[in-house]
């Protein structure tokens, strides 16, 4: 198996001129041999929408507006990040995982955050729903950008047997002085390694690139193995593809020499919460 990663710059706002990239880079990728290709957090309509989320939302089960990756996703599996429309008419910052012409999963940003620099939870809805799902390539979860910090969410998906956890961010530059390393990726890849290692599985994360509404991001968009290690990493601030092979044997074997996740006792922590709300 190989996953491609696809660091981009979106346009604020603009399906059309996105979904043209997306099928650029889409093509690129399939015509290299990737299996799987991963875009960053709202990679369809850019991030800073604030209002213009209503226009611009979608049910990705009804609409025909993603027809065209549809049709494309009969040669490689692509998860991209758009703003979701739900039935009731509420608005997510959602994510999609389409496979061989239909929507197989989507996943409802949980933790919109709304501090600092952050306002989404002005603009969003949270979703409430963690749960892996089953791919031809091997059981997977997603996640967006600031779900990434609670971790609860990557143990959840792990416990529900997924092998992959695809994460979209479009994180901010903040940067930092204390440290010869760029600070935002080595905190981001710091955490990342550490839930690879302690979870036993492959952890991919797409961070977008580019400017948007004053706000600079800054890529750093990477993969890693169940043992904790680095294998694919990209550039900081510039468009690119990039590329792995992906063994699921890794998985096995990570999970065969530290027995930490298959030893974990998911009702004794369900039943230690509990208490702590009694």
């Amino acid at each position: 198996m190989k996953i491609a990663i696809a660091q981009i710059d979106s346009v604020l706002g603009n399906l059309e001129k996105n979904i043209k990239k997306h099928i650029d880079f889409v093509s690129e990728a399939a015509s290299k041999g990737a299996d799987v290709v991963l875009f960053p957090e709202l990679s369809l309509t850019g991030y800073s929408l604030k209002d213009i989320n209503y226009d611009i939302a979608l049910n990705p089960h009804t609409t025909k507006k993603l027809d065209e990756l549809k049709k494309l996703s009969g040669k490689i599996d692509i998860i991209c990040g758009f703003v979701e429309e739900d039935n009731n008419y509420k608005i997510y910052n959602s994510s999609a995982y389409i496979s061989s012409g239909n929507i197989i999963s989507t996943h409802k940003k949980i933790y919109p955050p709304t501090y600092t620099l952050f306002e989404e939870f002005r603009y969003f809805s949270a979703g409430t729903e963690c749960k892996p799902f089953n791919t031809k390539h091997g059981k997977a979860g997603l996640l967006v950008c600031e779900d990434m910090w609670h971790i609860s969410l990557p143990y959840t998906h792990a416990m529900g047997g997924a092998k992959f956890i695809y994460g979209l961010a479009a994180s901010p530059t903040r940067l930092g002085t204390d440290s010869a390393e760029f600070k935002n990726y080595e905190i981001n890849s710091e955490q990342h390694r550490t839930f690879a290692r302690l979870l036993s599985l492959y952890f991919v994360f797409a961070n977008r690139v580019g400017f948007e509404d004053g706000v600079n991001f800054w890529g750093g968009s990477e993969i890693v193995d169940p043992f904790g290690n680095v294998i694919a990493k990209g550039r900081l601030f510039e468009e690119e593809l990039i590329y792995s092979e992906i063994d699921l044997n890794e998985v096995r074997r990570a999970r065969i020499q530290a027995r930490h996740l298959n030893d974990e006792n998911i009702d004794l922590t369900i039943s230690n919460l509990k208490k702590l709300t009694e």
